[in-house]
């Protein structure tokens, strides 16, 4: 048969192809804003003839139905990123969090240590030579298409047609199931005044010709709108998103002065509103490859002056932090930070950055802490930190003692939590010769 029979024998209805689903599977969807909503849905209406299913994946931006107290019985979240959505479930030990770097990913699923019985897609209707693309994620979703027993792909006139390592050719997919629907957005974030401060700070220590990576929300908005004046920056990250819109269009990002890719700014997942799901529409500056290859220490290590720029929760007076938890509980996820800083380290003239406000709730607490509370997980160890920046300044700690590492960190600080730190830490300090 011709790839047009192929694939017209494989299209059925989201119901017929969700009988493929059998008690005991784990299902794994497409990454954040490509989740596949008409398969799921179907597959939602199916909870009480299912059991012990396992929904697999990362960071979800949408709904999350199945992680609610009605399909709890029937549907169990197993997560390496916790979203608002997910989190409850979570926290409550409903579900279970995989501690994983971001890059080693798609080995588990390879390796049969994250499940994949059934990987449910979306993608784009197929072209002239029977390739459907897998538009706004890359990272895995290759990965759960070989691996699962049975792949189900959602085609939606609305996936935009990304460039990069997104082609499956339709004899790879069992099922196709034919409904357009918006997809899932992610509002823009507005700045607020510490953000901005923050990204002045840190605006400062990026160069002409650097390459850039980050991620979404107030800072790193923040961030861009102090970079309108360098030249020739370029993009390694993991996620693209409207903030780098407006630099693009004015060619203040233009990848001339790469070190590999060229004038090509990589990611491996997209997710912002309808304006940028078209920007990167059939755009061939954007070039999307799996996880496995944009996370790679050793590929983000051969673009010279990479600048990795990652947030915290907390720092504590070593330089130890925590991205992912809130004490003992489970927040967010391990995500690429530690991918890009160790990426960033290993780069010629490489900066790896760590941010946070000094302050939550209203300047009540202190987000640098003499130490960190018994039980919090460390997501980057203090060995792997060379900048930590607040909105009052820059702490530059590479290859610096621990009391110097504090003294450092304390400047940084919010100047009313500056007296106490130093009192913590003189405490702590004298224990360590004990």
């Amino acid at each position: 048969m011709n790839w047009e029979e192929i694939y017209k024998s494989k299209v059925v209805t989201a119901d017929e192809a969700v009988k493929a689903v059998k008690s005991g599977d784990a299902i794994f969807p497409s990454h954040a804003a490509a989740e596949p909503k008409h398969i799921i849905k179907a597959l939602l209406n199916r909870k009480n003839e299912l059991e012990n299913i396992e929904i697999w994946g990362g960071l979800n931006v949408g709904d999350a139905a199945y992680a609610q107290p009605e399909y709890e019985d029937t549907f169990k979240v197993v997560t390496f990123f916790v979203g608002k959505n997910t989190r409850r479930h979570i926290q409550k030990g409903f579900g279970e969090f995989v501690p994983i770097h971001f890059y080693a990913q798609p080995r588990a699923i390879k390796e049969g240590r994250a499940r994949c019985d059934v990987a449910m897609i979306t993608c784009t209707p197929p072209d002239e030579n029977g390739y459907v693309n897998m538009g706004l994620s890359c990272d895995q979703t290759r990965v759960i298409v070989e691996k699962s027993r049975v792949s189900i792909a959602q085609v939606n006139k609305n996936v935009p047609y990304v460039c990069g390592d997104t082609l499956i050719h339709v004899s790879e997919i069992d099922y196709f199931v034919e409904h357009d629907e918006d997809l899932y957005e992610i509002p823009l974030i507005e700045s607020d005044p510490i953000s901005e401060k923050i990204g002045q700070n840190i605006a400062g220590l990026i160069q002409d010709g650097d390459t850039l990576q980050m991620g979404q929300g107030k800072i790193p908005n923040a961030i861009l709108k102090f970079l309108v004046d360098k030249k020739n920056l370029g993009i390694h990250t993991e996620v693209f998103s409207d903030n780098l819109i407006p630099l693009v269009k004015s060619g203040v990002v233009n990848g001339s002065c790469k070190t590999i890719n060229r004038g090509k700014i990589i990611a491996t997942f997209i997710q912002g509103t309808k304006e940028l799901y078209s920007f990167v529409d059939k755009n061939n500056m954007i070039k999307l490859m799996p996880v496995d290859y944009t996370n790679d220490v050793a590929v983000i290590a051969q673009n010279d002056n990479m600048v990795a720029i990652n947030s915290a929760i907390e720092v504590d007076l070593m330089g130890q932090v925590v991205a992912d938890s809130i004490g003992h509980k489970i927040f967010s996820g391990v995500g690429g930070q530690l991918d890009f800083l160790r990426g960033a380290e290993q780069s010629k003239n490489g900066r790896p950055i760590i941010t946070l406000p000094s302050t939550a709730k209203n300047g009540t607490i202190s987000k640098i802490v003499a130490g960190l509370k018994p039980g919090t997980p460390v997501t980057t160890t203090r060995q792997d930190v060379h900048y930590v920046v607040t909105e009052h300044g820059v702490a530059h700690l590479f290859g610096k003692p621990i009391r110097e590492r504090s003294k450092a960190l304390i400047d940084i600080a919010a100047p009313q939590f500056r007296a106490q730190l130093e009192k913590d830490f003189f405490e702590y300090y004298k224990r360590m010769g004990e």
